[in-house]
């Protein structure tokens, strides 16, 4: 065996098969690196992995050396798998290592009977020789209208979507642009942790990096790319050089360098899952200054429900699955224009009946959380690996 066909990838444990109930695993293709930020694919596929074995495969990181695939558990149980291959490998070179490597995890684990669960089209360039009982594609974001989206994406997409036995959409605008193109298409938006980030409402110390802010707080955490409307933030904050923003994220995609630098605007970076809560119990209004472009058209934010389970007030632009419920419902405000956004956070920060707000608020994310979310999806799928067909639904809030 070459060096290329062993890889590196973990030794089959015979206990690996044993701590698996259902007969199937699951195998995840993911543009998103599972240690990045905690969101959709991670509460989906932890909750998961407490009934089947879950092996998160990864796009490739650089390597000096030969290809290599590392497995490692991460808490919860999911396996993830990172392919490890020289920069020098391109094209066709490229999907094949990664065949290979991928052909090394099944054999080294012993997946024998397994679904295919994608987030990434362009994953088929090596995984499409896979037979999978079932294959899913959930489409959490509209990637082709993402920037620096591969060109052959659409094509990739159309493949996977003729291969799919079950669509799951992130929200209701992309389930009205996908249903039309798969007989099984469910929407199921962002749900939410509210234990985690109720934690917010208690009385807590300020992390370091914010303590020393004056009031009020603006804040908004997130990946921080193509997707914000930096003009608006700019705006906004030279408007109120008296307010501050507080901007936890990490930066990716496009040049720090043409974030608005401002003495009120502080970017503090990337910040653990965990210690979301403790950022935004400090913040007085939460904000989703948003772009409107091909990037936003179909997105359904996950921290529209997080910053309402923190009680924080919440200005956003017209994104249209955060208007569409939340906006109709008068939990979270809409501004587009400067003026209009510095209007709806006066607002916010002056907000009276605050008690009968937060109760409306309570009562709308008691008919959601990710456990729930992840039944109803964990049914369906379980249902396409027996071979069971379904029809494409709307029944998911």
């Amino acid at each position: 065996m070459t060096d290329l066909e062993r890889g590196d990838v973990a030794a089959h444990d015979p206990a690996d098969r044993h701590t698996a109930a259902p007969a199937h695993d699951l195998l995840c293709f993911s543009h998103l690196r599972w240690d990045f930020v905690y969101q959709r694919p991670q509460h989906l596929l932890s909750r998961c992995a407490r009934a089947r074995r879950v092996f998160f495969v990864e796009e490739p990181r650089p390597t000096d050396g030969p290809p290599r695939l590392e497995v490692g558990a991460r808490e919860g149980g999911v396996r993830v798998a990172a392919p490890h291959l020289p920069e020098s490998l391109q094209g066709e070179a490229r999907d094949r290592a990664q065949r290979i490597l991928l052909d090394e995890l099944l054999r080294a684990h012993t997946i024998d009977h397994y679904g295919a669960w994608y987030y990434s089209p362009m994953a088929l360039d090596y995984s499409r020789h896979l037979r999978p009982a079932a294959t899913i594609y959930d489409c959490m974001d509209e990637l082709t209208g993402f920037l620096g989206a591969p060109p052959a994406l659409r094509e990739r997409e159309r493949e996977l979507l003729a291969r799919a036995d079950l669509v799951f959409t992130g929200g209701h605008s992309l389930y009205e642009a996908k249903r039309p193109l798969h007989p099984a298409v469910h929407p199921f938006p962002s749900s939410i942790d509210v234990a985690h980030f109720a934690r917010a409402r208690a009385p807590q110390p300020d992390p370091a990096d914010q303590a020393e802010l004056p009031r009020p707080r603006l804040g908004y955490f997130g990946v921080i790319d193509e997707r914000l409307d930096r003009d608006l933030l700019d705006a906004v904050a030279a408007a109120r050089p008296d307010w501050q923003f507080v901007m936890v994220g990490p930066v990716v995609k496009i040049d720090p360098r043409d974030l608005p630098r401002r003495p009120n605007i502080r970017w503090l970076g990337h910040k653990p899952y965990a210690e979301l809560p403790r950022y935004i119990a400090g913040w007085d209004v939460a904000i989703m200054p948003f772009a409107r472009n091909d990037a936003t058209r179909f997105i359904s934010p996950t921290k529209t429900p997080e910053y309402l389970a923190a009680g924080r007030p919440v200005v956003s632009t017209s994104i249209r699955d955060v208007v569409r419920p939340y906006g109709l419902m008068g939990l979270v405000a809409i501004a587009d224009t400067p003026d209009e956004f510095i209007v709806a956070a006066e607002c916010e920060l002056h907000r009276r009946h605050r008690r009968r707000w937060l109760g409306e608020v309570d009562a709308f994310l008691a008919r959601s959380s990710w456990d729930s979310t992840w039944d109803r999806m964990h049914a369906l799928m379980t249902a396409a690996l027996r071979g069971e067909t379904s029809q494409s639904s709307c029944s998911t809030t």
